[in-house]
C-alpha cells in the first residue's frame, strides 16, 4: 500500500503557512475494518463540501475540506480546509478528442504542469481528474482511451508528486464503466463518485461490479432530475426543501457512513446557488446565502448537534388543493388559489415570497449557461401571504410556481409546483 504524504493543514500550525517542510503526514492503509484515511496517524474523514466561496462556512459548521478548483487553494488554506483539487482534464462533451494525439499530449503537459506548480500548495488534498469523463449527453458511448489517458497521468503525478492520492469522478455506477475503468487506469489511486437518487445502492454495487480499492462521494445531493417523477408533459417534479433535507439526512446516515469499509468520506452537492433545470434544485442557499434545511443537516452530521437555530420546514404546497403529482391543468387567464403550509422549530415568525416561471427549454449539461427564467409579472395578488389569489398566464405552456418561506435568522425553505396553461 502507498504511502501519501499530503500537504494539509494540521490545526496546530498557523493559517496561511506556506512552508512546503511543514507537510503533514497522510496515508490510505488497509486493515481488518477496511480502508482508512490517517492524518498524523489519527484517522481523518472527509466532511467536504463542493464549493466555489463561503468555505468559511464550511469550517464554522464542522466540515474539513473542498471540492473546487486549483484556482481556489489560496481560499481553501485561508480556511484551515483540505482540497480536492479539480483538474481541467477535458471531457468530449466539450469538444476534447482522445483519437487526437496532439491534443491528447497537449493536455497532459497542462496537467503535469499544474500538478508540478501546485504539489506543495498546503491545501492540497488530492487530486481530481476532470468530471464524468464517461458520460456524454445524451448517454453518447465514450471513448475507451479516456482511461489510458488517465492512467498515463497519475502513473506521471505519482512521479513527480508522490505526496497526494489520485483520483478521477464517474457519473454515477454503470457496470461496463467500473469494469473498463478498472482495466483501463489500474494506476488510479481511488474513485470518485457522483450520485444522487441510488446513493442507497452504491456501495452494493460497486462490489458487484468488481471494484476493491477505496472511494469517495465526489457529489451526492437531493434527487436529481432525471430520477424523480414527471407531469403528464414531461417535466420533473421537484422534491420541497424539507423532502431534500430529509433525504440528505437519511443518505449520510445509511449510504456514506455505512460504508466503513471502503468509503472514506464526501462532498455534498452543492455548497451554493445553482440554476440547474430550476434554481432552487441542488443549492443549498439562495442567491443571498440564506441557509435551507440541507445546511441544518450538514451541521448535525458534521458536529453532531443541530444549530442553535433552525431553517423552517415547509409542509406542503397546492393549487386549488392539488399537489404537484395531480397534473395541474389551467385554462389561459383563469384565477385559482395557491396556499403553503409550512412552520418553524422555535416559532420564528415567518414571511413568504411567491413568482411564476416559465419552464426553462435549454438544459446543457451542468446547468452551465443556464439562465433562470424571468418571472412573470402581474399574476399574484399578495406575495406575502400563505395563501394566494393567482392568475394563469395568458399565454399557453409550462410554468412553475414558487413560493420562499424566510425565517427572521437569514434561513429559508421553498417549494414548486409545475402546470399547464392551455
Amino acid at each position: 500500500m502507498r504511502l501519501y504524504i499530503i500537504t494539509l493543514f494540521s490545526l496546530v500550525l498557523v493559517v496561511g503557512c506556506t512552508d512546503s517542510n511543514r507537510f503533514n503526514s497522510v496515508e490510505i492503509i488497509k486493515n481488518h475494518n477496511g480502508y482508512q484515511l490517517l492524518l498524523d496517524g489519527n484517522s481523518f474523514y472527509i466532511k467536504g463540501a463542493v464549493a466555489w466561496n463561503k468555505f468559511d462556512l464550511v469550517k464554522q459548521y464542522g466540515g474539513n475540506a473542498v471540492r473546487t478548483s486549483w484556482r481556489r487553494l489560496d481560499m481553501a488554506a485561508e480556511n484551515g480546509l483540505g482540497c480536492l483539487v479539480n483538474l481541467p482534464v477535458r471531457a468530449e462533451r466539450d469538444g476534447m478528442n482522445y483519437d487526437d494525439s496532439v491534443r491528447v499530449q497537449k493536455q497532459f503537459n497542462r496537467i503535469i504542469s499544474l500538478v508540478d506548480s501546485l504539489k506543495t500548495h498546503p491545501a492540497v488534498l488530492m487530486w481530481a481528474l476532470g468530471n464524468e469523463l464517461d458520460w456524454i449527453p445524451p448517454g453518447v458511448p465514450y471513448n475507451q482511451k479516456v482511461w489510458g489517458h488517465l492512467n498515463d497521468l497519475a502513473v506521471r503525478i505519482h512521479h513527480i508528486d508522490p505526496h497526494h492520492p489520485v483520483l478521477t469522478t464517474i457519473g454515477s455506477v454503470h457496470e461496463k464503466v467500473i469494469r473498463e475503468f478498472i482495466l483501463g487506469a489500474p494506476e488510479m489511486d481511488l474513485l470518485g463518485v457522483n450520485e444522487y437518487g441510488d446513493i442507497l445502492k452504491l456501495a452494493g454495487r460497486l462490489r458487484e461490479f468488481g471494484w476493491t480499492k477505496p472511494y469517495v462521494l465526489t457529489e451526492w445531493g437531493p434527487t436529481g432530475f432525471w430520477q424523480v417523477p414527471k407531469t403528464e408533459w414531461g417535466v420533473p417534479i421537484e422534491e420541497t426543501s424539507t423532502e431534500k433535507a430529509d433525504a440528505y439526512r437519511e443518505r449520510y446516515e445509511k449510504a456514506i457512513l455505512q460504508d466503513k469499509e471502503m468509503c472514506l468520506g464526501s462532498f455534498v452537492f452543492l455548497w451554493n446557488q445553482h440554476q440547474e433545470r430550476t434554481h432552487t434544485w441542488f443549492g443549498m442557499f439562495d442567491a443571498q446565502w440564506r441557509e435551507t434545511e440541507a445546511v441544518d443537516v450538514m451541521r448535525k452530521m458534521w458536529t453532531g448537534g443541530w444549530p442553535e437555530n433552525r431553517a423552517p420546514r415547509l409542509d406542503s404546497i397546492s393549487i386549488d388543493s392539488k399537489p404537484a403529482l395531480s397534473n395541474i391543468y389551467l385554462k389561459t387567464g383563469q384565477q385559482c388559489t395557491a396556499e403553503v403550509f409550512a412552520h418553524d422549530t422555535e416559532s420564528d415568525p415567518l414571511t413568504f415570497n411567491w413568482e411564476v416561471l416559465r419552464e426553462g427549454s435549454l438544459f446543457p449539461y451542468g446547468g452551465r449557461g443556464e439562465e433562470r427564467p424571468p418571472a412573470m409579472p402581474d399574476l399574484i395578488a399578495d406575495p406575502s401571504a400563505s395563501k394566494i389569489k393567482m392568475f394563469a398566464p395568458a399565454q399557453s405552456g409550462s410554468f412553475r410556481l414558487f413560493v420562499y418561506v424566510y425565517d427572521d435568522h437569514f434561513h429559508f425553505a421553498t417549494a414548486n409546483i409545475p402546470f399547464y396553461v392551455r
